[in-house]
């Protein structure tokens, strides 16, 4: 009876454990610095004040561990009493506050693998270790992916979508970071759908750059705002005004990424205020000490309609691209792959002078879109499209050097569907 007893209290005091360990820190994630080879950030909410991060280099182990205060504590409200669905297809009000945490970690060494957790003033340790790899290889990849929708009542749709970074990963073991492209929620303001989707393994063996989409962006009765991306995420704070911690630049090795948000420049004054900003950010980082070797820029929208071909986001972009050449633009939201030619000036162009216009599929095997077999219209422009209909999930590996940019277009079962390379203009 004694050892049955002491089985019971054993696991009783597991459990506990286990229930303190998932409760009182969770939604973790990393996010790219603004200089990803020596800072990252660090997401996370808490339910108590005054927890911090202890980090370590991954092959050196946690007795060369430092402590990183978070710079951010705030109490977020921002996602509570939102209508939303349980797991179990419950109707029902969210009730969700909690200390919103962000800290920037500097001085990090190029190339190098990192763990981290999130203790407590103690130090205690509050949840499972989390991982990243800064930049500074010569030979770098990531895995880009959108439009998973998480949702509670459907939980199949984040499983096909973190599914589809498994499968990259196993074609490139070397891969190293993942970009998102947004509606990586099915409603951004059920709190519920970010916490379980950042409960799983995926998110903490790599940093995460992404955008906010227009499911990011809502909520099931349609209120919008970038509070829930922003608050959901803890991205470089160097946006334009109102954007900050949802737009945002960063640098992985000699590429510039430059994320968009969307649902900001749905009105001409609101692209107008974006392409100022991305203007001003290419030419700064382009008459830098360090001027990237590639200019990234991404958003949710697709650049043109994948069923016809007919043009998106590239008539409102294509003649500012033109400007700063631009070597890749990532787009997503359309369910349908499109891959252009390199273009310019509205033609087609030599690798070395254009840009590439590439958007992703969905990836929940759900919300797919079917297309017409033929292209209807800018069929000289348009290199490929590909969707499987409803039911499509894709995704791309994304790989660099200081010659070229390789993106190769794999489906589920990790068969290469399309590839293209984007060589390095000369400086």
């Amino acid at each position: 009876m004694r050892i049955l007893k002491s089985i019971i209290l054993a696991l009783s005091i597991s459990l506990l454990c286990q229930s303190a360990y998932s409760q009182e820190v969770y939604s973790i994630i990393t996010c790219p610095g603004e200089n990803t080879s020596s800072s990252m950030n660090i997401s996370w909410a808490s339910e108590k004040g005054g927890t911090l991060v202890q980090l370590f280099e991954s092959t050196k182990g946690p007795k060369k561990s430092k402590v990183i205060v978070p710079e951010s504590e705030e109490l977020c409200s921002v996602y509570d009493s939102i209508y939303s669905k349980a797991a179990d297809g419950t109707n029902y009000y969210e009730r969700v506050k909690f200390l919103k945490c962000g800290a920037t970690i500097t001085n990090l060494r190029k190339d190098t693998k990192y763990t981290y957790y999130i203790i407590d003033k103690d130090g205690n340790r509050l949840c499972e270790p989390h991982h990243f790899k800064t930049s500074g290889a010569k030979e770098w990849s990531a895995c880009i992916i959108s439009d998973f929708h998480s949702y509670l009542p459907l939980p199949d749709r984040l499983k096909s979508g973190l599914g589809m970074v498994e499968t990259i990963k196993a074609y490139d073991p070397s891969m190293d970071w993942v970009l998102h492209l947004g509606d990586v929620c099915a409603w951004g303001g059920s709190y519920s759908f970010w916490k379980e989707m950042y409960s799983k393994p995926t998110f903490s063996e790599f940093f995460w750059a992404g955008l906010n989409g227009n499911h990011d962006n809502m909520t099931r009765q349609s209120f919008l705002t970038n509070e829930f991306f922003r608050n959901a995420n803890y991205v470089p704070q160097n946006g334009y005004e109102g954007e900050e911690g949802v737009c945002y630049h960063f640098r992985y090795n000699d590429a510039m990424f430059i994320m968009l948000n969307n649902e900001d420049m749905r009105s001409d004054e609101g692209l107008e205020k974006a392409q100022t900003w991305v203007r001003k950010v290419v030419n700064d980082a382009k008459s830098s000490k360090n001027p990237p070797r590639y200019i990234i820029v991404c958003e949710h929208y697709q650049w043109f309609f994948g069923e016809t071909g007919k043009f998106s986001q590239f008539s409102r972009w294509n003649t500012l691209f033109d400007e700063l050449e631009v070597d890749l633009a990532l787009g997503a939201n359309n369910h349908i792959y499109v891959r252009s030619h390199p273009i310019k000036d509205g033609q087609v162009v030599s690798p070395s002078t254009g840009t590439v216009y590439i958007q992703t599929t969905s990836s929940d095997n759900e919300r797919g879109s079917e297309m017409e077999p033929t292209i209807s219209y800018n069929e000289e422009l348009i290199a490929k499209r590909f969707t499987e209909g409803g039911r499509t999930i894709s995704g791309i590996n994304l790989s660099g050097n200081k010659k070229e940019l390789k993106l190769v277009l794999l489906d589920r079962s990790g068969n290469e569907i399309d590839s293209v390379i984007i060589p390095a203009k000369k400086k």
